[in-house]
């Protein structure tokens, strides 16, 4: 099989490039890799430095030579344009991983976010409509938006609108546009959705994730503060967060982009308490002075210190649409089916990944 992944050097793609060269090495012919130039790395360069580095598996570091020969690593300013890299191949597997992560509310913020997501994702489709036989699209598991409930594998049988922010609406957007263009191209169009990724738990290094995001913004922003101001947090009782380690979520993929699955959310299937998550985030990075609130705080209720605003107009703007969500559930019958998740006592992973993001000061890979 050929395969093109796009977003190979970013949180979930990299994992997934590791899953990949390690379980499906055999039968791949050609890995196509479209990457960007950056601070002064040229993308094969950037590849490789990721691939050479301590956080590969033991495969990947015995097998480097012959990885090499199968790797094709691609200027992102080709991508487009794959007449001029392919060389007369086919694209069996196209794995659409890249993304704009951007969780603002904002109305100026949309135009950016979707033409990132969405109009990137139609541009890409459209030009290799002649040359794959498949499309897997990495989404994300809160496209459906905010709802409550048991949640399906198929979000695509209502119009979903309860969308927090315009990151999860552009992503729902796009899931929409590929199921169309492709029943018109006839090509078959698979859609993933990891929830929130969260640090290694079946791989070596424990705990790692090479960026640190969402939850791990929150604990950063508590971590580096050297204020003794006190924060009133909103967040509501009945409200989870559904995170998934990073490593299982790529293995997903690697079992299901070549099957006939059509739609799947890659989730644990246990939410995360938020008040007892908040708990454990702040007890880790030795933050004491909060209370937790069901009520709403912005600038029309007023702030109770310089450090509450800041939280609010910075972080806080984007992860309390989380807080509050609605209790909900997925429905992950299938996705124990295909690669159950192991067992392992949420709370505890939520401090150890964080713990782990204390001893590399959170900051990410540089690859």
């Amino acid at each position: 099989m050929n395969i093109l992944l796009t977003g190979a050097t970013g949180t979930l793609g990299s994992q997934v490039l590791f899953s990949l060269l390690e379980d499906k090495f055999s039968r791949i012919e050609k890995l196509y890799l479209p990457v960007r130039e950056k601070k002064s790395l040229m993308p094969k360069e950037r590849i490789f430095k990721m691939l050479e580095s301590e956080h590969v598996p033991k495969f990947i570091k015995n097998n480097l030579q012959e990885i090499r020969h199968k790797i094709v690593v691609v200027p992102a300013k080709d991508i487009l344009n794959p007449e001029c890299f392919l060389g007369g191949n086919r694209i069996t597997h196209f794995i659409h991983s890249a993304g704009f992560v951007n969780l603002s509310t904002l109305p100026e913020a949309k135009d950016e976010i979707y033409k990132e997501n969405l109009d990137f994702t139609k541009s890409i489709f459209k030009a290799y409509t002649y040359y794959i036989d498949k499309f897997i699209y990495i989404s994300t598991a809160f496209s459906a938006g905010n709802l409550s409930g048991i949640l399906p594998n198929d979000y695509l049988k209502d119009n979903h609108t309860a969308h927090r922010n315009h990151y999860e609406a552009s992503k729902y957007a796009s899931e929409q546009f590929l199921t169309e263009a492709g029943k018109e191209a006839n090509i078959p169009v698979q859609i993933l959705r990891p929830s929130v990724l969260g640090g290694n738990i079946m791989d070596h290094p424990s705990f790692f994730i090479s960026k640190y995001m969402v939850f791990y913004l929150f604990a950063k922003f508590f971590y580096r503060s050297s204020s003794k101001d006190s924060v009133r947090i909103t967040a509501h009782n009945d409200s989870g967060l559904n995170i998934i380690p990073t490593d299982y979520a790529a293995k997903v993929i690697t079992n299901v982009f070549d099957t006939d699955i059509e739609q799947l959310n890659i989730v644990h299937h246990t939410t995360t308490h938020i008040a007892k998550g908040i708990q454990k985030i702040l007890d880790t990075v030795d933050f004491q002075n909060f209370s937790l609130t069901q009520n709403i705080i912005d600038t029309a209720t007023g702030f109770e210190s310089k450090l509450e605003q800041f939280y609010y107009n910075t972080i806080g703007i984007h992860l309390t649409p989380y807080l509050t969500s609605k209790p909900c559930e997925w429905d992950t019958t299938l996705l124990q089916q295909i690669l159950p998740i192991p067992e392992y006592n949420l709370e505890d992973y939520l401090a150890n990944t964080i713990q782990y993001a204390k001893k590399q000061g959170f900051k990410n890979q540089q690859w």
